[in-house]
């Protein structure tokens, strides 16, 4: 089983096959992919590179990590299992209606 790296602080221009050629000279790239948001399609500076050993991905890192890139330093490191979250989180912060049952009714307040 290969390695998975995080890069960070990519240029936003750089594309898949970009990345790919960056991880190439440190060993056999399995899969290199940029994360684009998805309501635009616009890259949103990081992505993830799977090289085939553990010695490749730590010999990219050594390489590449603090490299500077099309004019910002890359961040490499080996890539973190995503996290369960559970979604986006649902019933957070209620509705601030609590403060506006305290003025009573029509207009009740300084006289």
């Amino acid at each position: 089983m290969g390695v998975k790296l995080y890069v960070g602080n990519l240029a936003y221009s750089v594309g898949d096959s970009e990345l790919q050629k960056m991880f190439t000279p440190y060993g056999n790239v399995g899969s290199a992919q940029v994360i684009k948001d998805r309501d635009n399609g616009r890259s949103k500076g990081f992505g993830f590179v799977e090289l085939g050993t553990s010695q490749e991905g730590q010999a990219a890192i050594a390489a590449l990590n603090g490299k500077d890139v099309d004019g910002r330093a890359l961040v490499v490191n080996e890539a973190r299992p995503k996290e369960e979250s559970g979604g986006r989180g649902g019933f957070g912060g209620g509705g601030g209606r609590g403060s506006d049952r305290d003025r009573g009714g029509y207009g009740g307040g300084r006289r």
